[in-house]
């Protein structure tokens, strides 16, 4: 007669073959709420992730504080140890560029992850074969942002989106504006920023869809308004607290809302002629020195989690289907906003530069 133990085992056994994709007590959240078709797959990645112990991943808009929160529940979605380290590196936009550029250059790659918005540009790291295909299971669930050109799938995914949008301090400004042409004027000259756009890949984009739908002759009124070139958005924002600038054209509403829960009162508009959303495509390199970890880390940034944690810190805005915002004000629905539309596919090295040569004619003559 088999005893108790015995009869564990075989039960377990039993329960395994008859259900080969069923929850185990030991499993980690992120399986236990895995479809069951993807939990075999995702417990190989975490036994491989566990090995390599590591991921790097460089990113131009998460704030360290926000990386500690998402680090503290990817080990626990993934039941990985405190040990496992997570090392990240915030830097500009083309401070991302030039060192993916650089590594993918001399074979030399370090980094496993890196997140920018510059669709362009990744789509280029795509065709030159530098971007790891890796079918997410959280790929279902951004169908949308694929159709919109703000991913490619099996190779980018946007973990959010942002907007460069009029930015202003009501202690220094009262602005009722409601467009972007009630901007011309709101303030002397000197004492508005915008986008530093020739060093700035972010801003340079931004200008390219705002050109969209505001002629030339716009931007030569705004020029006149002798504006001040930034291009890190937290000293935009730290401008405008401190009274610098009366105003910014294109600042961010994630920046505003991390100096408003430190004491600010900044405010946004969300012009009426619409705004353009940069989605910022993360994606995994060929040569990824860690790539199960990279899959892992991912996989986090577009979970339900990972988007709550990125909305609520970041502000920026999820494309993925179904999400409720937590925080609608600053981050709304992707559903709620007026969009410009833009194919990236479309655009490559020749329309940048042209673009960037027409704004430094226009602001640096």
């Amino acid at each position: 007669m088999p005893t108790c133990v015995g009869m564990t085992v075989l039960g377990g056994l039993l329960f395994a073959t008859t259900f080969p994709h069923a929850a185990l007590a030991q499993d980690p959240p992120a399986v236990t709420a895995a479809d069951p078709a993807d939990r075999d797959a995702i417990r190989a990645t975490i036994a491989a992730a566990k090995t390599e112990g590591v991921i790097s991943y460089w990113d131009g808009v998460i704030a360290p504080e926000t990386n500690d929160e998402m680090v503290t529940l990817f080990r626990t979605a993934y039941g990985l140890s405190a040990s496992f380290a997570v090392k990240h590196t915030l830097s500009p936009t083309l401070g991302v560029v030039t060192r993916v550029e650089q590594e993918v250059g001399s074979g030399n790659v370090t980094i496993d992850l890196a997140s920018l918005a510059s669709a362009p540009w990744v789509n280029g790291l795509v065709k030159a074969g530098h971007i790891l295909k890796y079918d997410s299971a959280e790929a279902k669930h951004y169908e949308k942002a694929y159709a919109a050109g703000l991913g490619q799938k099996g190779y980018f995914t946007p973990n959010g989106a942002y907007m460069f949008v009029p930015v202003w301090n009501p202690e220094f400004l009262n602005f009722k504006g409601k467009s972007w042409r009630d901007v011309l004027a709101a303030v002397p000259p000197g004492r508005v920023s915008i986008n530093d756009a020739p060093n700035s890949a972010t801003g340079l984009l931004s200008y390219m869809g705002l050109r969209q739908i505001l002629d030339l002759d716009y931007f030569k009124a705004l020029a006149k308004m002798k504006p001040q070139f930034i291009v890190r958005s937290e000293q935009t924002a730290e401008r405008l607290v401190n009274g610098q600038d009366l105003l910014a054209w294109g600042g961010s509403p994630g920046r505003a809302l991390q100096y408003n829960e430190r004491g600010a009162n900044l405010k946004f508009l969300l012009p009426e002629e619409g705004i353009l959303l940069l989605g910022n495509a993360t994606f995994i390199l060929a040569k990824a020195p860690h790539p199960n970890a990279a899959k892992l880390w991912l996989d986090f940034n577009l979970s339900e989690a990972g988007q709550k944690i990125l909305s609520k810190r970041e502000a920026l805005v999820s494309s993925r289907a179904g999400f409720v915002s937590p925080l609608p004000e600053y981050a709304p629905a992707i559903d709620a906003l007026k969009l410009i539309p833009m194919d990236w596919s479309k655009i490559g090295p020749e329309e940048i530069k042209k673009a960037k040569e027409e704004w430094q004619r226009n602001f640096t003559p």
